[in-house]
């Protein structure tokens, strides 16, 4: 990870460490430097989820780009997922997205997303963040447009409804007589999943889908998942559908009112395309934060897989690497290459429905097989992550948990890469044991860092 840029971008307290400045300042280089690589005006495509700042750093972006000479498409609020497709089929020379995804509202982030969809490699980045500090300090190495060569921002909400339509155009069957709830998190979905499950003619329930730019993620969505379990099982709908604030996570909810998460989902989707015959490169990309339940279930359906450290970018990567299909996390990133480049919450739940119409099979039994040991998770706040992962105390405790689990059970610990957290987790058979085994290392670094 470098200065400002994370596993999952440029991410901070918006007007705090993530600033306007920032923001012009990324703008001011992309329009110049993809400007200069293809020898004319660059264009560069911005979307936004629905916190408040999001105006703030779109105006900054836009301000940069053009200053350069480039010209700035905006699709107003729009899921990440939804910038990636329109980047990559109409032409575009990068994608930005301002989102925290799961983050609260006062969080903030710019994601990059190459013209083909997929994150920019890491030398591109390394640019940027040298512009960033030279720009801040008052050195800006860049010329400046002047007259007929300054850019133009562009209205572009019509690319916004040609990925819902792509979306739309997904499924070969009506969920007509499918009760469907979602939880649109106040965030990027809160328009976009009920036009897309109307227009194919399901019966819909929506909650949480009155973004005022600060309820973004708040007690809702793919991280508080209680709320669309009541909805399901007051209503006897036939699944749920909760997305983050970026809606490149889906975490589904069965007709009992059962989570089925990134791993449940996974390997609904392993066995459809194993059956299938699209499970091309026989693998299937997991992280090493996957219950160890799926990568049993998965050998019983004689499916391959490889684990990478956690991260869609990681997920991805690998996949396109060893050119493999399927790949995503317990967290609700699904990656489905055939369809898209990264994670895409809305598309996940439309694929779902297509298999429990498919199957005449309701979600539950299609995630059966699938029994998943207790997993345990303590995030535990820090100022500084680097120096809480490398404590000796916390080396100790793990190493005396990990003794203790022998092979009937697991402990990683692992910096968040977009939150300042360290997160323990513990899996094992019991789950009072996995509790109290992730507290016990949690604890000899909790208020010390």
């Amino acid at each position: 990870m470098g200065k400002y840029f994370g596993t999952d971008g440029f991410r901070g307290e918006a007007n705090a460490t993530l600033t306007p400045k920032h923001a012009y300042a990324v703008g001011r280089f992309l329009g110049w430097h993809y400007g200069a690589r293809i020898g004319k005006s660059a264009r560069i495509l911005i979307g936004k989820d629905t916190r408040r700042s999001g105006y703030m750093l779109e105006y900054a972006l836009c301000a940069g780009v053009v200053s350069s000479g480039a010209d700035a498409y905006i699709l107003h609020v729009i899921t990440t997922p939804g910038v990636a497709y329109v980047t990559r089929t109409e032409g575009f020379d990068m994608g930005v997205m301002i989102s925290a995804s799961h983050n609260p509202f006062y969080d903030n982030g710019i994601k990059l997303i190459g013209k083909d969809g997929e994150k920019p490699d890491d030398g591109d980045t390394s640019l940027i963040e040298h512009y960033i500090d030279s720009y801040l300090s008052g050195v800006d190495e860049l010329p400046s447009a002047i007259r007929e060569k300054l850019g133009k921002v562009v209205d572009f909400v019509a690319g916004r409804n040609r990925y819902v339509g792509y979306l739309i155009s997904l499924a070969s069957h009506s969920p007509g007589e499918l009760k469907i709830g979602l939880d649109c998190s106040n965030g990027a979905a809160w328009h976009i999943a009920p036009s897309v499950f109307g227009a194919l003619g399901a019966k819909t329930y929506v909650i949480n889908d009155a973004p005022d730019g600060t309820n973004i993620n708040r007690l809702c969505g793919s991280t508080h998942i209680d709320e669309l379990r009541r909805l399901v099982c007051d209503n006897g709908l036939d699944v749920g559908f909760a997305y983050d604030g970026d809606a490149d996570r889906c975490i589904a909810v069965d007709e009992r009112g059962q989570v089925v998460d990134g791993d449940g989902i996974i390997y609904i989707f392993a066995k459809m395309m194993k059956e299938g015959g699209g499970l091309d490169g026989g693998r299937v990309v997991l992280t090493k934060m996957s219950n160890l339940g799926l990568m049993s279930a998965l050998d019983k359906i004689g499916v391959a897989y490889e684990l990478t450290d956690v991260g869609d970018r990681f997920v991805y990567e690998r996949m396109k690497s060893g050119g493999y299909m399927l790949g995503g996390e317990q967290s609700g990133h699904v990656i489905l290459r055939k369809y898209a480049s990264t994670g895409d919450g809305i598309l996940t739940s439309v694929l779902l429905c297509e298999q429990m119409i498919e199957k005449k099979c309701a979600l539950s039994k299609l995630s059966s097989p699938l029994e998943k040991f207790p997993q345990v998770t303590v995030n535990v706040p820090v100022c500084d992550k680097d120096a809480a992962a490398h404590d000796e105390s916390l080396f100790l405790a793990a190493q005396n948990v990990r003794n203790t689990l022998g092979d009937s059970g697991r402990l990683l610990i692992r910096k968040s890469g977009t939150e300042p957290l360290i997160r323990v987790m513990v899996e094992c058979k019991n789950a009072d044991k996995c509790a109290e085994y992730a507290e016990a290392v949690a604890s000899t670094i909790r208020g010390r860092y």
